[in-house]
């Protein structure tokens, strides 16, 4: 099997290692990647900020930038969850409608496609820490994923897995702009939530949202708090020489 490797603009721009592990991941799985370099960005933060002709013209290049009737496995589940759900608002009615139908049922988040399609769930990850998991709105909402996450970190080595209290409440991060305009509500929510899993006992915050990822590390680290923040594709391919 070959996919196509959707690697999310925040991640190209500040997390490449994670798009670097994701190929070795994916690899490991038995599946061969191929990585278009002239991908962008899939519209998500121009909806999502009111802005949707210049999003409408961002999901017609990614279209373009995914031709192949492969699958599509993307590494951020809030924007596999956004050309889920919001690629049919753009495309009703239009001549991609066609091209957007196919994409959608091709494309899958990493954790879905390990569990769901590849069925692989053991990669000899060493990661000896313990570590909570957090169930981003989109992974929950939008994809319908929760314990296909937690299948793949039971089986690394050394890593002891702590629920948080209230898994299902957002990191505060939100949609578009909202951690930016709204940003005494997304710090206490951001505050509560790695809080929490301090609480839990967790060392390591683990994701497989980026931007959930950028906004609780920054937190994190501007607050002084005694947690990271990582995505599930690093400490899946953690302690590989």
């Amino acid at each position: 099997m070959t996919v196509d490797l959707f690697v999310s603009c925040l991640i190209d721009q500040f997390y490449p290692m994670t798009a670097m592990n994701a190929i070795k991941l994916l690899k490991a799985a038995g599946v061969e990647v191929e990585y278009n370099p002239e991908q962008t960005c899939c519209g998500k933060f121009a909806f999502h900020s009111g802005f949707v002709d210049e999003s409408k013209t961002l999901a017609e290049k990614f279209l373009r930038d995914f031709p192949n009737n492969r699958p599509v496995v993307g590494l951020s589940a809030s924007c596999v969850g956004f050309i889920k759900t919001r690629y049919k608002e753009l495309f009703y009615n239009t001549s991609k409608h066609l091209e957007y139908k196919r994409l959608v049922g091709n494309i899958f988040e990493i954790t879905d496609f390990l569990i769901n399609k590849v069925h692989k769930d053991y990669f000899c990850a060493v990661f000896p820490y313990k570590c909570a998991y957090l169930d981003s709105c989109s992974s929950l909402r939008e994809l319908g994923l929760k314990d296909e996450a937690r299948q793949l970190l039971r089986k690394v080595n050394g890593l002891e897995l702590v629920e948080l209290k209230h898994p299902e409440i957002c990191c505060g991060m939100g949609k578009g702009l909202f951690a930016v305009q709204h940003e005494a509500i997304s710090s206490s929510m951001a505050d509560q939530k790695l809080k929490e899993a301090i609480e839990a006992g967790a060392e390591y915050l683990i994701t497989n949202d980026i931007s959930c990822h950028m906004h609780l590390a920054t937190y994190a680290k501007k607050q002084g708090l005694p947690i990271e923040v990582i995505h599930i594709v690093d400490v899946l391919t953690s302690g590989w020489e």
